[in-house]
């Protein structure tokens, strides 16, 4: 039995039209961002010594991140929420320190809630517009566009009748050096 063997490029010779790309599934984009920031999610919390769990049913949060260290002073392992979310609307690098992200009142609500024994973070990852773009891998690395940035909306504000914009620090990227902050930051009694 002989196997097709894949093109130096990933498509399967014969498949997909050069031009364009592989052939790829009729998923939704939405869907497929959503994937994409869950596999993000999850190589940030893997380097960053986290455990994940997803709540059944998730009641408006999408994933708890545990950290484990002897050094936290609350306890010897801390947990965050994380509530996901994925936008092709808003280019790369913002310019300036924030960009808008529009958020349901009622999700802000949950998300703005304070005080709370587990602290909340919103982490909001912009792509590409086109799936061909959102990543690239290579012997030495996998490359993922673009990125991920966090916020605490703890006492926030609803402003809008349905719907608020909140501003997302572009300070804030979201990767492993910055969850271990977060995690130190609660494990001490903080905030994140």
């Amino acid at each position: 039995m002989a196997l097709t063997q894949p093109e130096p490029g990933g498509v399967l010779h014969g498949q997909g039209d050069p031009r364009t790309g592989p052939l790829r599934g009729t998923l939704a984009t939405t869907a497929c961002m959503e994937t994409l920031q869950v596999g993000y999610l999850h190589a940030v919390a893997a380097a960053a010594g986290c455990s994940l769990s997803q709540p059944f049913p998730d009641n408006g949060i999408d994933w708890h991140l545990s950290h484990g260290a002897p050094e936290h002073v609350v306890d010897d392992e801390v947990t965050i929420k994380v509530q996901l979310k994925a936008t092709y609307q808003i280019p790369p690098r913002p310019a300036g320190d924030t960009f808008g992200f529009t958020l349901d009142n009622e999700h802000l609500v949950k998300l703005a809630r304070t005080p709370v024994a587990v602290h909340k973070i919103l982490v909001v990852m912009l792509v590409p517009r086109e799936r061909d773009q959102w990543l690239s891998a290579g012997h030495d690395r996998l490359d993922l566009r673009h990125c991920c940035y966090w916020t605490n909306l703890a006492g926030h504000p609803v402003t809008g009748r349905r719907r608020t914009t909140v501003r997302i620090p572009t300070a804030r990227i979201f990767d492993d050096r910055a969850l271990c902050e977060i995690m130190t930051r609660v494990g001490s009694g903080g905030t994140p």
